[in-house]
């Protein structure tokens, strides 16, 4: 089947129009919150370094030193649609701060009892998900509320800055936490991460956003929970973006899960040692965000994913074979650029790709895929650095890797060069002779059309884009079928929940790429095309 307009655009294209990188930073706003997002991730990464070197000497210490990984990142995978769902019906400054004052809470219980050395592993690793829950709860509204600190045209830059401060954090933070816990132990590594997230709900609080009047009432929950899940479920960009992420995701989630027992048991290397090499890999990404620009308009998207995967895979067999502290090092440097490269550049793809909407669920599932890669596959490099050895994890995870990135030849992003993404009110506003109520459903929408014989291939195939525009901004069931009745006549028919979610498709959920393929259908049919909404049969 053809690809319709729907399905294609070359995300990373976009870059070079854009500002540059450092433009967002102009706003006094965005300057701020930036600086105190760094903060946290900093302290993130400090906390995670701590409690990793708290388990090293522990039984058990490969498996155990990876579920700290996991603990982090598995929340993430269990909350990340709902957290999306929040950002997107709820004021998200108000509950960036609600979970900022919590996870600095979780911080100072952490920090007490770790100096007070009561913390067993169970009691860090219950902890460190408590964290988790806090950070799944962050990421969606924090990304969600970065539109309405720059104008569109910064949005790529803002998300290359964002890039920039994880990476940032991740040369920085290891490295202080090594030395913090090599001169004063683990307890000050936990409490300058509780002061991080105080600094980030001191920033919040002080900023004051624009109250702007809403469009329209704000989504319930559960069901913007089900409009999040259809969106991802039925748009083939966002689903190849998810899938690419996901190859890269668990083989390269080994080098983070085992790299503290890599400089403690190959390298033989202290809480200092492994910082370093934590640093590398940070001033790896670091360099590779900045550089990045100028390899996008040499290479294409997929022929980056292509390279980083496969130099990545060259790292992991590099630890596997030499050890070596000083190689360790300068190999972990193009490691990072190839981590910040892959990730950067499917992350881009979703910010470029959702449209505002349901941008916070469709970034949310993303985290999802990211953190769950992570999560999941923290707890199979463990326990498979348990069975094989070191050498045996890293080897089976380079072999991995290398099949990942050239799977991108099979299946490469898809091409989205050029299609509108803004909203795109253009159906006409339903008049009915009844008043249904918002939440009443659900509402049947049939479509009549009449098309002529030699178009009727042709037509039926440019429904099929149709079909899954209507499925991803809230049909619940869709079809296309042939009128008994006419000779030349079919008859659309599709199904949306409740009559609100129906009038939220007229009122801003379809985008100027959705009208597209909706003009090339109706194009092909005659001028006669009725619409009916069929509502529920009161009871007498």
């Amino acid at each position: 089947m053809s690809a319709s307009p729907t399905d294609v655009t070359d995300v990373t294209d976009v870059t070079d129009r854009q500002p540059s990188a450092w433009a967002p930073l102009r706003s006094a706003a965005f300057r701020s919150l930036w600086l105190a997002v760094l903060a946290s991730n900093i302290g993130t990464w400090m906390q995670t370094v701590g409690a990793q070197w708290l388990l090293v000497d522990q039984p058990g210490a490969a498996t155990l030193v990876a579920l700290v990984q996991t603990a982090s990142m598995l929340p993430v995978l269990m909350l990340a649609l709902p957290a999306g769902a929040l950002a997107d019906t709820f004021d998200r400054r108000r509950l960036l701060i609600a979970v900022q004052c919590f996870l600095a809470a979780v911080g100072v219980l952490l920090t007490v009892l770790t100096a007070a050395g009561r913390m067993p592993p169970a009691l860090l690793l219950t902890l460190t998900f408590g964290l988790g829950v806090g950070q799944a709860l962050t990421l969606p509204a924090w990304q969600a509320v970065i539109p309405e600190l720059v104008p569109r045209s910064q949005l790529v830059s803002a998300s290359a800055l964002g890039s920039i401060s994880v990476n940032l954090a991740r040369s920085v933070g290891p490295a202080v936490a090594g030395v913090l816990v090599a001169q004063a132990g683990v307890a000050v590594v936990f409490a300058v991460n509780a002061v991080s997230f105080a600094i980030f709900a001191l920033t919040l609080l002080r900023w004051r956003p624009e109250r702007r009047d809403a469009d329209t009432t704000p989504e319930r929950f559960t069901a913007a929970l089900r409009a999040g899940g259809r969106y991802v479920r039925h748009s083939p960009v966002v689903r190849r973006i998810l899938l690419r992420a996901a190859l890269f995701v668990v083989p390269g989630s080994a080098l983070w899960a085992l790299l503290p027992l890599v400089a403690s048991r190959r390298l033989g290397l202290g809480a200092g040692g492994y910082g370093v090499l934590l640093g590398a890999l940070g001033v790896g990404a670091v360099a590779g965000a900045l550089v990045l620009p100028r390899i996008r308009r040499v290479l294409t998207s997929n022929h980056l994913l292509l390279l980083a995967g496969l130099l990545y895979a060259a790292v992991l067999a590099a630890l596997a074979l030499v050890p070596v502290p000083a190689v360790a090092v300068v190999a972990l440097v193009p490691a990072g650029l190839a981590w910040m490269t892959v990730l950067s550049s499917v992350n881009a793809a979703m910010q470029l790709f959702l449209p505002g909407w349901v941008r916070a669920r469709g970034l949310s599932v993303y985290q999802m895929v990211f953190a769950g890669g992570q999560a999941l596959g923290a707890v199979a490099w463990g326990a498979l650095g348990e069975f094989t050895g070191l050498v045996g994890a890293l080897t089976v995870a380079a072999a991995l890797m290398a099949v990942g990135a050239l799977s991108v030849l099979l299946w490469p992003l898809r091409e989205t060069r050029g299609v509108d993404r803004d909203p795109a009110v253009y159906w006409p506003e339903p008049h009915l002779t009844l008043e249904p109520p918002a939440r009443g459903g659900p509402v049947l929408v049939t479509v009549s059309y009449t098309v002529r014989p030699e178009r009727q291939a042709e037509f039926v195939e440019a429904m099929r884009a149709v079909g899954r525009s209507r499925r991803r901004t809230g049909a619940m069931r869709w079809g296309l079928f042939r009128a008994g009745e006419r000779a030349h006549g079919y008859v659309e028919v599709y199904q949306v929940p409740t009559w609100e979610e129906h009038l939220r498709q007229h009122g801003g959920r379809l985008t100027g790429a959705d009208r597209v393929v909706e003009e090339r259908a109706r194009a092909l049919a005659e001028d006669d095309v009725r619409v009916s909404h069929l509502l529920p049969a009161e009871p007498d």
